[in-house]
């Protein structure tokens, strides 16, 4: 794609290369499939006028996981024990008043 991305541009790989600051060994690189470093693959990119297309590859920021459970607030895991005993010992019956 970055060949054709290219030829469309009318560059050649000379003059993508010295217009992305990479050398023309690693623009050759990576029109093959072959694997180099990300920085270069961006400044070919940069050159080309693509970068544009990557913001449909990465995803609307969210909070933190963090910043999430502050807004959900504090959810209950398990139940208490401790209300349930205390109302167990005094049995309420007819006639008492509460």
């Amino acid at each position: 794609r970055l060949a054709e991305a290219r030829l469309e541009r009318n560059l050649t790989q000379d003059g993508l290369a010295e217009e992305a600051g990479v050398s023309k060994r690693t623009l050759e690189r990576l029109e093959s499939g072959a694997s180099t470093q990300l920085s270069a693959f961006i400044r070919i990119c940069r050159a080309l006028g693509l970068l544009e297309r990557f913001d449909g590859l990465i995803s609307a920021s969210f909070a933190s996981p963090i910043e999430q459970m502050k807004l959900l607030g504090k959810k209950r895991k398990r139940a208490s024990g401790k209300n349930l005993a205390a109302n167990a010992q005094k049995k309420w019956t007819w006639g008492e008043q509460s």
